[in-house]
Parts: C-alpha cells; sequence; structure tokens
C-alpha cells in the first residue's frame, strides 16, 4: 500500500509520470511479446490454403483499390446465426497470405469469406454492372468500368516479388511465369493451364470471367478473385488440431 501513498508526486511531476507510463507498457508488451519468439507458428496450418494465383492476386488489389473491405467484412464469426447464414466460421490460415488481411469492420453488404462457388460469374458480372438488377435492396454502386477497363498486369510479377517479402511464399517458378498464368487463367482454351494448376492447386479454374474472351479486364480479375474466396479448404473433411479452432 505503500507507494499509493505516493502518487501525488507522479500526479505533479508530468516528466516522472510519463517515465512510469513507460515502464508499465513497456512491460505489459513484453509480456505479451516475448513468448512468440519462442513459437515455432501462431496460425494451425490447414491443407487446402495456397497463395493466390497472378489473375486472383490482381483482382484482390481491384478490390482494394475500390474500398470494397468498407461495406463487406470477409470473416465469419463462430456464433450460430453467422454459421448458418454463411457456412463454416473463418479460419486464421484462410488469411494467412492477405496483406493486408481483409477482415473488416463493418458489413453493410454481407460477408464474403465463402462467397466463392455460391453464384455464377454472370451472376456476379450482373452484379458488378448493376447491383439493383439482381439484388433490388442493394445500396452498392455500380462497378461497369471495370468491365470496359483492360486489366494492366505489366507489373504483376513486382507484386508477386513484393508479397514475398513480406512472407508470401511465392517461387522463382511462379514469379517468372506469373503473366503467362494469368492470361492462361483468363482463357479457357489455354495450352498453358495445366501448368498453371501445377504451380499452384489443381483446383484453379480457367475460364473466361467476364464474358469477353476479346481482353483480359479488371472485371475478369475482380470475378477470379470473389469465385476463389472460402474454396481453398474442404471443410466436409478439416479437422481442427489447435484448441482455438475446436468448437
Amino acid at each position: 500500500m505503500s507507494i499509493w501513498k505516493h502518487h501525488a508526486k507522479f500526479e505533479r511531476h508530468s516528466l516522472l509520470l510519463v517515465v512510469g507510463i513507460l515502464l508499465v507498457v513497456s512491460i505489459g508488451g513484453l509480456v505479451e511479446i516475448a513468448p512468440l519468439f519462442w513459437l515455432q507458428g501462431t496460425i494451425e496450418k490447414v491443407q487446402g490454403v495456397r497463395t493466390y494465383t497472378p489473375l486472383e492476386l490482381a483482382g484482390r488489389d481491384i478490390y482494394v483499390r475500390e474500398g470494397c473491405y468498407l461495406c463487406h467484412s470477409q470473416m465469419v464469426r463462430p456464433l450460430r446465426d453467422e454459421v448458418e447464414r454463411y457456412g463454416h466460421y473463418s479460419l486464421a490460415a484462410e488469411s494467412m497470405y492477405d496483406h493486408p488481411f481483409q477482415w473488416g469492420s463493418k458489413r453493410t453488404g454481407p460477408d464474403l469469406a465463402r462467397v466463392g462457388g455460391k453464384y455464377s460469374d454472370s451472376w456476379h458480372r450482373d452484379h458488378l454492372i448493376d447491383p439493383r438488377s439482381v439484388v433490388p435492396e442493394s445500396v452498392m454502386p455500380p462497378y461497369k468500368f471495370l468491365a470496359k477497363k483492360e486489366l494492366d498486369y505489366s507489373d504483376i510479377a513486382d507484386r508477386m516479388k513484393t508479397q514475398k517479402t513480406v512472407g508470401v511464399p511465392y517461387t522463382a517458378d511462379q514469379i517468372t511465369n506469373a503473366k503467362k498464368d494469368l492470361e492462361a487463367q483468363a482463357d479457357p482454351f489455354s495450352t498453358d493451364a495445366v501448368a498453371l494448376r501445377g504451380r499452384y492447386d489443381a483446383k484453379v479454374v480457367n475460364r473466361d470471367f467476364d464474358g469477353d474472351p476479346n481482353k483480359i479486364s479488371e472485371m475478369d480479375a475482380l470475378v477470379a478473385y470473389l469465385q476463389m474466396l472460402g474454396t481453398t479448404v474442404d471443410f466436409k473433411s478439416y479437422k481442427a488440431h489447435a484448441p482455438e479452432n475446436q468448437r
């Protein structure tokens, strides 16, 4: 109790108060951070989780550029109502290659963590061009220009190199063939599709996402990104090992 008798000294001397605050915050920070240096990993590895393909990565950049995360979350919480509406609760591993992550903090629109494969490409195209044509009560603005604007992927290899510097395990082979893989995924008749799947995953699909075979548009990239969300993990066979995932 003796320390509390001297609290007036801290209150009357600002420098002493600042030093005291820094000391307490430093101790608290060390207690939380120091144990992490002795852990091999903080995220449970889950089978199926993979890096984004070049086309999906370009689509994710467009998603961020247009501020989609301001109205849509990508985080299904382990609550009954959310699981019944959206599907299996989100796993940390599903966002391990997101820099920054797209969990979001507001749901003006629905959560998108499990939107992949839920709707057809044509539905996504119609929804992006005129949201109220498919969802009458929607307040989402139209993104018709995405279908008209050709995708600039001249720097896609550099983007992948940047992702690698922050921990995304892109291989030299994937980076070297970035442009070829992007073009292959947007072409349903590409002869390079087999190599694309070999570098990423057998479940990677290649097709004309925007409905226009004459060009690769920003719509192609965004729809490709949306169609892969929540599809990498097979939750029918998934079994959690980490305690935080055993719900």
